[in-house]
């Protein structure tokens, strides 16, 4: 199978590159990423060899660049490329926009013209809203996004589900709670709070820290896309989840318990807009009819995600600092200059 990976350069996206890499060895794999803040090719980093595996940086809001690789031959089209930081949506939402919504419908109107057999959009439990005290959110759940980037990832779930129903087309939807583990960008709340307790500076909690939600590994979101990609029927929406209920603070605890830190270091700062109280996810549909469940309990992922931040501190640095991307932009710079390679 020929797979195009958009977002791959980021957490979750380069995680399941590096899945499918692993689990499917006769694959080929493009990854096309715009390099953003949170796009970061040492992500990437051991691929780069590979001669199943290439990198072109561009952007997906960009028709040429989409169809001059789609017109080279691809089987399906996983689309993680968003812009995804509830924070930043709410200072300024128009690059969420532009690249959530008019990305995603260049992506459908390319692939669809190129005649690709399977189009898998990577969305958010975001887009259900909050939730009360009690109940999860099924494939039924109404949407009723609260924030600018759940509002921009709802409406290109829309045009997904509009592509199907209007012209046949393949694509199915995938809706995921929290994701924790290695390669997420430092400002999320976990490597956050990791990266902030190590250093023995304050861990910023929003509100009472009472905010609640469902936390899978990564690992086990990604095992899931792929069931979801190979098995997934065209049209349906997929919501995956770990059944896993934490709250900010009980994170917070948590992190400073595995790293020996006193918990004065907890500091709770003034709330954002718009702020969802609760998030969990009814994955029994996955479960019955993709035949999947997550297999990491959360202590023991968390434990491990800590220790891989501890092991990769210039990872981090490098992250925040920008200074990964000279490097590794020399060293993919043959890849991503050229796209007859594919």
């Amino acid at each position: 199978m020929r797979l195009l990976v958009t977002g791959g350069a980021g957490f979750i996206g380069s995680n399941f590159v590096r899945a499918v890499v692993s689990l499917h060895p006769d694959y080929h794999i493009c990854v096309l990423d715009k390099l953003t803040y949170a796009g970061n090719l040492e992500n990437l980093a051991g691929l780069e060899t590979s001669p199943r595996f290439r990198f072109i940086q561009g952007d997906i809001c960009d028709p040429e660049t989409v169809g001059e690789i789609l017109k080279r031959g691809v089987d399906a089209v996983v689309n993680f490329a968003a812009e995804s930081h509830v924070d930043r949506s709410i200072l300024d939402a128009s690059e969420f926009a532009r690249t959530n919504i008019t990305g995603t419908l260049n992506l459908l109107q390319g692939s669809r013209r190129a005649g690709v057999g399977r189009f898998l959009q990577i969305s958010t439990d975001e887009v259900y809203g909050s939730l009360g005290p009690t109940g999860a959110f099924t494939e039924a759940t109404p949407l009723a996004p609260n924030s600018p980037y759940a509002a921009s990832k709802a409406a290109a779930d829309l045009l997904v589900r509009s592509y199907h129903q209007t012209y046949g087309f393949p694509c199915l939807i995938t809706r995921c709670s929290n994701n924790y583990g290695p390669y997420q960008f430092p400002e999320k709340l976990l490597p956050l709070l990791i990266t902030n307790a190590t250093a023995g500076v304050a861990l910023p909690i929003y509100g009472d820290g009472l905010y609640t939600r469902d936390w899978i590994h990564v690992a086990d979101h990604c095992a899931a896309l792929d069931r979801a990609l190979h098995l997934g029927r065209p049209g349906e929406i997929y919501n995956i989840g770990a059944r896993q209920e934490k709250t900010n603070l009980e994170i917070a605890r948590l992190v400073l318990r595995i790293l020996g830190k006193d918990e004065n270091l907890i500091t709770f700062v003034a709330d954002r807009p718009g702020h969802d109280r609760r998030y969990a996810i009814d994955p029994a549909k996955m479960e019955t009819k993709l035949d999947w469940k997550p297999q990491i309990p959360f202590e023991t992922g968390l434990r491990g995600t800590v220790e891989w931040y501890l092991r990769n501190p210039a990872w981090v640095e490098n992250v925040r600092s920008g200074a990964y991307q000279t490097y590794y932009e020399r060293m993919y710079q043959n890849r991503s200059r050229t796209l007859a390679e594919l």
